[in-house]
């Protein structure tokens, strides 16, 4: 399968009045943050509203439905902040989004799973010829997907992988439309209740070297504007990891940061605990060094980006490969929070 998603001439253009909105943002303390349904501990932050406490700033939380979106909206100056997967990060770097990526959200791990369908008739990746796979275009998901099923000897191609939004696929999957998904909790949750999971993308990743994760990306002029709010929410997000990290068993179902976490990303709240575990939440010192963010062209971000763009282009998602993907990494507020 062949698809062609790219970051539209007027959207292009319309990052240049982004450019103007960041500058804005700076002089009167606002800031958009573009989120999505991810289940992770800086939620507790969103609803306690950590970031406007600790920064003055006023803050919008603006939800999007998938990284393809957040990538839109951060290319329109829409938002100034937004969270998304590596996959459509690097499809944006790599179409000329003035972004950084400054916060690694979380090592997916096993938190995303290929799920086929219980009397789909697919018990492994060989059988998924001729079924059909809701994801989300331009996801770690569907770069992880496709990674799999060439792995497995399955041409791509032969296989119809539809592009749904989670909610989408989570319709789509109760009323019997298709045959398997690839996406990550809460529709992860929904699915393994009446699913078999065929494969995690921890598995993927140890088995092929090709790691994904989610991570937060700034404007490049808001980001120049605003040095001291970027260092104040990177200690929040730390913070907020250190708080689930070092004393998990308080994050229970009925506590506050849990029924945050499920207002949020929509989870339910029972299922927030198992789905956190499923996740690596990365300190601050480790995200600055170059296992993650730091080490410019050499830092495993800057690589697992280049892998990615080069795939994507490979399945004729994007045109073009940078030389070099540090462009769009920055490791400054990682390295001075603790």
């Amino acid at each position: 399968m062949t698809l062609r998603i790219r970051i539209s001439r007027r959207a292009a253009l319309a990052a240049a009045a982004g450019l103007f909105a960041g500058a804005a943002a700076a002089q009167t303390k606002e800031v958009v943050i573009g989120y999505q349904d991810m289940v992770v501990p800086w939620r507790y932050a969103q609803e306690t509203q950590e970031v406007e406490k600790r920064t003055g700033y006023k803050v919008t939380y603006r939800k999007l439905g998938s990284g393809a979106e957040v990538v839109r909206a951060l290319a329109s100056g829409a938002i100034q902040i937004g969270e998304a997967g590596s996959s459509p990060f690097a499809a944006a770097l790599s179409q000329g989004v003035p972004i950084e990526i400054f916060w690694i959200l979380d090592n997916i791990n096993d938190a995303e799973a290929l799920v086929a369908r219980n009397g789909s008739g697919v018990n492994t990746l060989a059988d998924l010829k001729g079924k059909k796979i809701g994801l989300p275009y331009v996801s770690t998901t569907h770069f992880h997907a496709l990674v799999a099923l060439q792995d497995a000897g399955v041409d791509p191609k032969s296989v119809q992988i539809l592009n749904l939004r989670p909610p989408e696929i989570l319709a789509a999957w109760q009323r019997g439309d298709i045959d398997a998904t690839f996406v990550w909790d809460p529709v992860l949750a929904k699915a393994k209740e009446s699913g078999k999971v065929l494969i995690t993308s921890g598995q993927i990743a140890a088995k092929t070297g090709k790691a994904t994760f989610d991570a937060l990306a700034v404007n490049k002029t808001f980001a120049r504007a605003n040095d001291a709010f970027l260092a104040q929410f990177v200690q929040v997000l730390a913070d907020a990891n250190r708080s689930y990290t070092a004393n998990k068993a308080a994050w229970s179902a009925g506590s506050p940061q849990v029924k945050a976490v499920a207002k949020w990303s929509g989870a339910e709240a029972p299922t927030v605990p198992a789905s956190l575990a499923l996740y690596a939440f990365v300190p601050p010192a480790e995200q600055a060094s170059p296992k993650w963010l730091g080490g410019g062209r050499d830092s495993v971000v800057a690589k697992s980006l280049a892998a990615t763009a080069a795939f994507l282009k490979e399945q004729g998602t994007i045109q073009t490969v940078l030389p070099d993907y540090s462009v769009g990494v920055n490791p400054a507020w990682a390295a001075r929070a603790k």
